[in-house]
């Protein structure tokens, strides 16, 4: 097409979206469309339109592009088991987004992480504590990774009618937790039944109920099929069986992969073609240029090619991209929002809502303000690493674990530090300095754990020794052998665990009176801590993982069977449950009440209870709802859990709280991965934990005919 024959029509906001990306992609030639479906997208100087890199992140803050308001790393947000708080945080990273955005554009910075398509929530089950990127997800269970993910999609998204706030992507799509080292050629394995019933529910909902704009596929095959070209995963699940309307985009290098490294192909133009032809329309890497030559070749319909950018315009339309910053609500958002005070108030409440007390004997804590000594020891007391996890921004200030304390106590309290030991190796040197300073106060409280340094993604973690994964659960270096010596002294211990995974605590659990997992809190998690261990804030984070007692009682890494896997489906002991959470107070909970004790299979029924603060300080409590299926003719989960309410109750209140639950969450999955309500009884339980790990609950029998 000439320069006389360029069409503007594309801009013009009176003309549907439909119209306008159809003007638009008319105007393009074969290179220049292919080239918009690569990440970094260049410019079209003769149609006026800017150079656009698709590739953000955002999964607890503006990840990679400056300052930011860092909020908790994914797995402690899933420990607040507070969706609306997810979606507020959402909301908060948007606004971020899109003020770092629009200030990037006003310098003319076009580089990638300060664009609107964010791949984020990590949506994965947590189903193995080996896995180093366990800690972006929202744990191990579908219910509680669904009702997040669904709450932070919302909260980028926005809920303008006419404007997307910002692209969310659901990621890894799907069957895909690990190994790290692996990912690049593994084919995940598992049954149509393990398929639907855990792996593909929270993507399900994302896509149904938040209107997710896009999904980014997974590195590896499942059941033989590469991820970002699955016939399976993308046609016929995503688009047909779920409606899916936005676009897919690889994971970064993927496609390379296919003749790479899972050696399905024989070269990238095959790759592309494969992935183009199966609904894979933006490729983050460098594949895709050979589709003009998968085209010429007659591998690839050019057809396909527009469909697939079809798909991409019509999200930058939706995002505004092409309209007057004026007409676009989201493009007013002012840059001094970016870490805001507010940003920073609800970051310290993320923080504190994360903290999980796993321990708390003789009710040591909270500790008094006015203590005259407190000794502060561990590797990650002062570090501000372990405050992030991976995939962060920085913001302006952060709050160690000490800063928080020092901020905590009164002014008459005097505060030491001493390491004690590294985060890793033998070395004892430093033992004896944290003694001294222990044996001198009157608690001690002790910060150790993992650093984003020892697991996460493969190829960022250079000081671990299985690709970003772990090899071992227990503390790592000398860290526990650190708090033997402390123990000795006769001092109150207190244990406060970063990380974002599962731990070995059965020597502390045994031995310590108080443990505290803090995950990676974020910007705020030292004051979020203070507030928890000097009691301005009553915990009730809940584990949204299993603390398994010991690697050997799980399956192989690279069996993604669920059998023996998560709290659905365990047949060992945990040494702390799934959901499981201490409080400054106690609960009660009574007067279950079912809207049908017998419903039909296409039914929905409420579920009624009360909950009361019998304790003598006001807090939140997390109430939890589990279904059990006693008489499945198939093989059921032992319990899962199907609904979560955090409430607030002041010392003396009560309240009743309903849930619906609706016939989907009754079923069970034939071998073909079929649900189905079957008759029989049901056993429905309400209360702060699991029905074999809660103290306080209640639980009735409904009956499907």
């Amino acid at each position: 097409m000439s320069q006389k024959e360029v069409s503007l029509k594309f801009r013009d906001i009176s003309l549907s979206v439909d119209e306008r990306v159809e003007d638009l992609l008319a105007q393009l030639t074969l290179p220049e469309k292919v080239a918009q479906m690569i990440h970094q997208a260049p410019a079209i100087p003769r149609l006026g339109i800017e150079a656009y890199d698709w590739w953000n992140e955002g999964l607890h803050g503006v990840g990679r592009a400056g300052r930011a308001t860092v909020f908790p790393q994914a797995i402690g947000l899933a420990a607040s088991f507070n969706p609306p708080l997810l979606q507020r945080v959402a909301d908060a990273i948007s606004d971020e987004a899109r003020a770092k955005h629009h200030q990037a554009l006003r310098q003319g910075n076009h580089e990638r992480y300060f664009g609107l398509t964010y791949w984020s929530p990590n949506i994965n089950i947590f189903r193995d504590p080996r896995w180093g990127r366990g800690q972006e997800t929202y744990g191990e269970d579908p219910y509680l990774t669904g009702r997040l993910g669904v709450a932070f999609v919302k909260g980028l998204q926005g809920d303008d009618p006419e404007y997307l706030k910002l692209v969310a992507t659901p990621k890894h799509y799907a069957v895909h937790s690990g190994p790290e080292p692996e990912r690049h050629r593994f084919d995940a394995v598992c049954s149509q039944r393990d398929l639907r019933e855990t792996y593909l529910r929270a993507f399900k909902e994302c896509v149904q109920e938040a209107g997710a704009w896009s999904i980014m596929g997974a590195y590896n095959r499942t059941n033989g099929e590469p991820c970002c070209g699955s016939p399976t995963l993308l046609g016929r699940i995503l688009r047909e069986e779920w409606g899916f309307e936005g676009f897919v985009v690889s994971d970064c290098w993927a496609i390379r992969d296919f003749h790479q490294h899972h050696k399905i192909t024989e070269n990238a133009m095959e790759s592309s073609a494969m992935a183009v032809r199966n609904g894979c329309d933006l490729n983050c890497g460098s594949t895709y240029p050979s589709l003009v030559e998968a085209v010429e070749r007659g591998l690839l319909d050019e057809a396909a090619i527009d469909l697939s950018l079809r798909r991409l315009l019509r999200a930058r339309f939706r995002l505004g991209m092409f309209d007057p910053p004026h007409r676009v609500p989201y493009a007013q958002i002012p840059a001094e929002v970016v870490e805001c005070p507010e940003h920073r108030r609800l970051a310290r409440r993320a923080a504190r809502e994360s903290m999980v007390l796993l321990k708390n004997d003789s009710g040591l804590l909270p500790l008094s303000r006015d203590l005259t000594r407190i000794a502060v020891v561990g590797p990650n007391a002062v570090a501000w690493r372990p405050l992030l996890g991976n995939y962060y921004g920085y913001a302006g200030r952060m709050i160690t674990p000490f800063e928080g304390i020092v901020n905590a106590v009164s002014v008459g309290t005097d505060v030491k530090y001493a390491a004690g030991c590294s985060l890793t190796g033998e070395a004892e040197t430093g033992f004896a300095q944290a003694e001294n300073l222990a044996r001198s106060s009157d608690a001690v409280i002790a910060v150790m754990g993992y650093s984003p340094e020892l697991e996460g993604e493969e190829g960022e973690v250079a000081a671990s020794d299985g690709g970003g994964d772990r090899r071992s659960i227990n503390l790592p270096g000398r860290q526990e052998a650190l708090l033997k010596r402390l123990h000795e002294l006769g001092k109150p211990v207190i244990l406060v665990v970063t990380g974002g995974s599962c731990l070995d605590l059965a020597w502390a659990g045994e031995h310590l009176p108080a443990i505290v997992m803090a995950w990676y809190p974020g910007a705020e998690g030292g004051n979020g801590l203070a507030d928890v261990l000097f009691g301005d804030y009553n915990p009730a984070g809940r584990l949204p993982i299993t603390f398994e007692p010991s690697l050997e009682v799980l399956p192989p890494f690279a069996d993604y069977s669920m059998k023996n896997r998560t709290y659905r489906f365990a047949d060992y002991e945990p040494l702390f449950p799934f959901g499981y959470g201490l409080s400054y107070t106690r609960f009660e909970y009574s007067d279950l009440a079912l809207s049908k004790a017998r419903i039909g299979a296409d039914e929905k029924f409420e579920v009624a209870v009360r909950v009361g603060n019998v304790g003598g300080r006001d807090g939140d409590e997390v109430v939890q709802l589990y279904v059990s299926d006693l008489e499945a003719s198939v093989a059921v989960p032992r319990v899962h859990l199907e609904g979560v309410a955090r409430i607030h109750l002041r010392a003396g209140e009560s309240q009743e709280v309903r849930f619906l639950v609706r016939p989907e969450q009754l079923a069970c999955y034939d071998d073909d991965g079929r649900s189905m309500v079957e008759p029989g009884e049901f056993r429905i339980f309400v209360g702060g934990g699991q029905p074999d790990y809660c103290e306080f609950g209640v639980g009735a029998i409904l009956t499907v005919v």
